[in-house]
């Protein structure tokens, strides 16, 4: 640190009740004691173990949550507790403007680096995540967070995991029913196809198909299955990705290894049922308008058509298009390399007279094929779907129909078709696409214009440099014997193609989205065990709620069997499949079957589950017979008027979480709402994204981080050990030699000023940088405030009862006006900001402070800086807790200004300041302004043109 806090020990005896860092550390750890054994921050249930004053809980209530934290190993720095200092402001003040209000913290403590610490060490991941959790609590607990500690959960603890693994087993055993929009029990399925009223898949009565072939059916329909599809495998890490979990260079988020595409069974959460339902509902959400966006993007809701193009003895091709009506100018297909068609539809040999550009070299096409496959195995979607300057692919050798044309079109693979968007298949009409236009001139592709220009350019494609690509257009070179689009606007083509093509059974009208299942599985140790096990069919079991939790064995290796990052052609080994006696085992799942031998799923679950639904936990985390009692979840989190969803009232978080838990949360509560054990189909009402506290990260010449705190400034440069380094403004972390953490500061100034720092840094949602030396700026406002209510020498509080002067009335009075404003809108900066300018005119006033200003100046900064408004509450002779208190309400008769200066310009030049009344008319101020003296003297007497009037602040006379 920069400047030493501790007073030189003359002024210490001088002023032995001065506010230092250490007095700070002494009041703080007192209060945090005392909040603890008072238990202060515990939040009464209305029914329940934690059920308590009903007063307390008929008041309006308010549950305010930060995003889970994962208990990190290092610990936390500066950066991490900016947004949990804002929600313990924001419910304090909420408890103090009478509300019940709801505030805990847990841990999202199972996840990877824990179990490559384990790899490493030999330590068990419970226990090095164990003692992280308890140094992250200690730390939390310094900053005096107001939490409810009772409600605390961490999603590594069995009564935890349990109702993870249980709200698995509903969304196994449910099934999304489009008729009645909502997903309802597998029951409700079966008896259908029982009654008749659906029809299997093959046409066989239900009661002929067999145990295995029901479970297939099922499967086609569970909320949760199991399947074979193209994956994100990380051989490096030994486990599959989520799409989510990729970065834009086919590289795993984590680790930074490659990834390839693989196909693998795994489970699968059916998210795509409620596409329609995720989109909608985010517009009564009160969220930051770019995650809506980012949520919709990803969902990405197009309307278009399914068309199939005949493809000789395979079948045929389905593609899905947003343009059905350039159908005659399809000339070609595309498959993802990945298709399930493409061995199908792979001829022993080039047809004759093929192009040799479409070969790629090959002598047959299947090896063209299967070298190009390797090629699109190596890179992630991102990578796929970027606009490449060359373009890549090959024929297969095979030719569909266009079926309006009926003419033959080739059928390539090229990897910017993806499987996971659509059929996994496009048709390409080059001459109004550009990527199939650029696709169509690199292998010599034909060209026809459907859609005739309006830029100016000819209609032969020939001559053209990019495709022509518009809504706003007419079709033309469209019609055969039965049909024409030839005319008709964009709009009416696609409803006239779209309407021909279902009447003949080869297409339709149809929704797509962008939106993938949630792959669900991962190859990892230190995760929820699935409650899944299978019979010697094969077929998947849940097991039933008496056998929950299933807990995580001991296994001797805790890593899944890594390989060379690169090499593609490899398969996951899980941790929990060693354990032989843990996966063969003989159950009776209460079927009616009796003992059975069955073998447990071997994947655990992704990282993401537990925060899925961890606030319904903290509603009610003693609750061993429900995942949360219905009146408690419905007091804290059911529809209210304006919130017709219900969730949490406010939950402050990173932007970073817009597609990954945020969408899975929602996605995990609509399920539960829909089967009746939540009155919430939203989990958060309100989200608020905080910003970054970021750092300077100092390199040298090969780029390596250096230490931040060594670092010299000088001759306009930055130096580390006599060698110059560069600057840049960047993340805080461990790694960048950095981090700064709050127990340094905490150590030197007290927690309180750490709060007052990281809130008054600027706007919540703006990042900004640290700066160590600027905290010492909040570090003095508290001990001016302090010497405004103590007497630094004897430690008594200095206030008197005399009535407060008119200024300092108003002064107090804004204050408490603007503070109310600013913390119920997360304003935390301008509040303080306030409550300064507040302290300096008290400051300034000289004398003893009035009680009737001291009283409200200690009660506006409490939510900010706790534990010295709690010192001085008690030295105003106070005996309880300043936490409940009523905050100050404002007068607004001093609120309002007497009088304000208004400006009078003549010619735009200022001529006179006028005191006036806030209330004044502008007839009244016209009146006035002309009338001055200095106004008079400016005119001259010259006539006037024009007086414009701004009451009360401006008027401005323009002579003629």
């Amino acid at each position: 640190m920069s400047e030493t806090n501790p007073a030189a020990p003359a002024e210490q005896a001088a002023a032995p009740y001065r506010y230092t860092g250490a007095m700070a550390a002494d009041i703080e750890a007192r209060w945090q004691d005392f909040w603890d054994a008072d238990g202060t921050y515990q939040a009464p249930n209305p029914t329940g173990d934690l059920a308590g004053d009903a007063a307390e809980v008929a008041k309006p209530k308010k549950f305010v949550m930060d995003m889970f934290p994962y208990p990190s190993g290092s610990g936390l720095h500066v950066g991490h507790p900016l947004g949990y200092i804002a929600t313990d402001v924001y419910a304090r003040h909420q408890r103090m403007t009478g509300h019940n209000v709801l505030h805990t913290l847990g841990f999202d403590a199972f996840g990877l680096p824990a179990e490559q610490h384990a790899v490493a060490t030999g330590t068990h991941p419970r226990v090095s995540t164990e003692d992280a959790m308890k140094n992250m609590v200690r730390q939390l607990r310094r900053l005096g967070l107001g939490h409810d500690k009772r409600r605390a959960v961490a999603t590594i603890d069995p009564d935890f995991y349990k109702w993870t693994q249980w709200i698995f087993v509903q969304i196994f055993n449910s099934w999304y029913d489009e008729d009645a929009d909502k997903a309802r029990p597998i029951e409700t399925l079966v008896a259908q196809f029982e009654s008749g009223e659906r029809a299997t898949p093959d046409g066989r009565p239900w009661s002929e198909l067999s145990a295995a072939e029901r479970a297939d059916v099922l499967g086609e329909y569970r909320l949760a299955y199991a399947s074979d599809a193209p994956v994100n495998w990380a051989p490096g890490l030994g486990t599959v990705l989520a799409n989510e979990e990729v970065t834009a260079d086919g590289r795993s988020e984590r680790g930074n290894f490659p990834v390839f595409k693989a196909k693998l069974r795994q489970w699968n959460m059916r998210i795509t049922a409620y596409a329609d339902r995720l989109l909608n509902d985010l517009d009564a959400l009160d969220w930051p308008e770019a995650i809506k966006l980012q949520q919709r993007n990803w969902i990405g809701r197009s309307e278009g058509a399914r068309v199939d193009f005949p493809v000789g003895d395979a079948g045929s091709i389905t593609v899905f298009t947003t343009r059905q009506d350039t159908l005659f100018g399809a000339t070609y297909m595309v498959l993802a390399p990945e298709h399930d068609l493409v061995e199908k539809i792979v001829p022993a040999a080039w047809p004759e007279g093929t192009h040799e550009v479409w070969t790629g070299g090959h002598a047959t096409p299947a090896e063209a094929v299967d070298a190009y496959r390797k090629q699109a195995a190596a890179k992630s979607d991102v990578e796929r779907q970027a606009e490449a300057k060359d373009k890549t692919g090959v024929f297969t050798g095979a030719y569909a129909t266009n079926p309006v044309s009926g003419e033959p079109v080739p059928v390539f693979i090229a990897d910017y078709v993806l499987m996971g968007y659509g059929t996994g298949a496009i048709m390409a009409v080059p001459a109004h696409d550009s990527r199939d236009f650029a696709f169509a001139r690199a292998f010599e592709l034909p060209i026809r214009c459907v859609v005739e220009p309006s830029d100016g350019r000819s209609a032969d494609p020939a001559e053209w440099d990019d495709a022509f690509a518009s809504y706003d257009a007419r079709i033309v070179n469209s019609a055969n014997a039965e049909i024409s689009l030839d005319g008709l606007g964009v709009t009416d083509a696609k409803a006239r193609i779209t309407e021909w093509l279902a009447e003949r059974g080869i297409g339709e009208g149809t929704v797509n989205y962008r939106l993938r299942d949630w792959l669900f599985s991962r190859q990892r140790y230190w995760g929820e065990p699935f409650p899944i096990v299978y019979d010697e069919d094969g077929t998947a079991h849940a097991l039933p709620e008496s056998m929950l939790p299933l807990e995580l064995p001991e296994v001797d290796d805790y890593s899944p069997r890594t390989f060379d990052p690169d090499d593609a052609d490899t398969q996951p080994e899980t941790p929990l499949s060693r354990n032989a006696d843990w996966v063969n085992v003989e159950l009776d799942l209460g079927r009616g079957e009796g003992v059975k031998r069955y073998r447990r799923e071997t994947n655990t679950m992704p990282n993401w589950a537990g925060s899925c639904w961890y606030e319904m936990r903290y509603l009610d985390p003693h609750n061993g017979e429900r995942l949360v009692d219905p009146d408690i979840e419905r007091y804290w989190m059911g529809p209210r008027e304006g919130r017709p969803h219900g969730g949490v009232d406010l939950y402050v978080g990173g932007a970073e979480h817009a597609v990954l838990h945020l969408l899975y949360a929602r996605f995990w509560s609509k399920v539960l709402f829909d089967l009746g054990y939540v009155s919430s189909a939203e989990p958060f009402h309100k989200l608020y994204n905080q910003g970054m506290i970021q750092a300077y990260v100092y390199r040298d010449a090969r780029g390596i981080a250096v230490p931040a705190a060594e670092v010299e400034e000088r001759d306009g440069g930055f130096w580390y050990q006599g060698q110059k380094v560069s600057r840049v403004l960047g993340k805080m972390g461990k790694s960048l030699k950095n981090a700064v953490t709050p127990d340094e500061i905490c150590a030197e100034y007290g927690a309180d000023t750490l709060r007052l720092y990281e809130m008054a840094m600027g706007p919540l949602d703006v990042s900004r940088p640290w700066d160590t030396r600027a905290v010492i700026g909040q570090y003095r406002l508290l001990q001016r405030l302090w010497r405004n209510v103590v007497d630094e020498t004897t430690g008594e509080a200095t206030v008197v009862d005399a009535e407060p002067g008119e200024e300092t009335l108003r002064a107090l009075h804004k204050a408490i006006d603007g503070v109310a404003q600013d913390m119920a809108a997360l304003r935390f900066n301008t509040a303080i900001a306030k409550i300064t300018e507040l302290n300096n005119h008290l400051t300034k006033a000289g004398g003893p402070v009035p009680r009737s200003v001291a009283e409200p100046l200690v009660l506006l900064i409490a939510p900010l800086a706790p534990h010295v408004a709690e010192e001085l509450w008690r030295k105003l002779g106070h005996t309880d807790s300043v936490v409940h208190q009523d905050f100050p309400v404002a007068d607004p008769a001093y609120v309002v200004d007497e009088t304000v200066v208004c400006v009078v310009q003549v010619k735009g030049k200022v001529k006179a300041r006028l005191e006036v009344s806030p209330s004044v008319s502008d007839g009244e101020l016209r009146a006035l302004a002309l009338a001055d003296d200095g106004v008079v003297a400016a005119l001259g007497g010259a006539a006037i043109r024009k007086v414009i009037v701004r009451a009360p602040k401006l008027v401005n006379i323009v002579p003629a």
